[in-house]
């Protein structure tokens, strides 16, 4: 394995199209609740409206030589965004900032897990998003059946907040981190 880490720019969004595809077809298998919500969520209806509705957006991506093997996407976000006609993400009136941070999208091709990628892209994630001195709330959106993305981001300082769409989603959350 010969693994890289790249900040690309957001215009380079569409080199993640076929992994961010690839985690929505890896959250509707692990789902035991309305998986079918997955048949219409793919880069252009998550990723891509998810870049446009941010403030700022960072991607980092993940190579084995030239082939992308895992990508991490965070935002910088209106809390507004994330009330919309799928879902209120969270009671907008306990954010008391205008924005929020959010680690959007973590994937890591099957065969690359186990190799510390994910903690990496996690870090990586964080020390973008707790350079913004106005955010204080941090969000991640864990689909549900995905038991141990949600165990690795609670060992990461997130706690669970709520569940969303009968538990379609499980909202974790941390305040004010600190700069990592």
């Amino acid at each position: 394995m010969n693994i890289k880490y790249e900040i690309i720019p957001i215009e380079k969004a569409y080199c993640c199209k076929e992994l961010c595809n690839e985690l929505m077809v890896f959250q509707k298998s692990m789902a035991k609740i309305k998986p079918e919500l997955f048949d219409d969520m793919n880069f252009e209806t998550r990723m891509l409206p998810s870049i446009k509705s941010a403030i700022y957006n960072q991607i980092v991506v993940v190579r084995d030589g030239d082939i992308i093997v895992g990508y991490v996407y965070s935002n910088i976000s209106p809390k507004e965004a994330y009330s919309n006609n799928f879902a209120t993400f969270f009671d907008l009136s306990s954010v008391h900032r205008n924005n929020v941070g959010c680690l959007s999208q973590l994937y890591i091709k099957e065969e690359y897990r186990r190799y510390g990628i994910g903690s990496k892209l996690f870090e990586m994630s964080m020390k973008w998003l707790t350079q913004f001195d106005d955010i204080e709330d941090y969000f991640i959106f864990v689909s549900n059946g995905n038991e141990e993305a949600l165990e690795f981001y609670k060992r990461k300082g997130f706690a669970f907040s709520h569940n969303i769409l009968n538990g379609f989603i499980t909202v974790l959350r941390n305040k004010r981190l600190a700069n990592t």
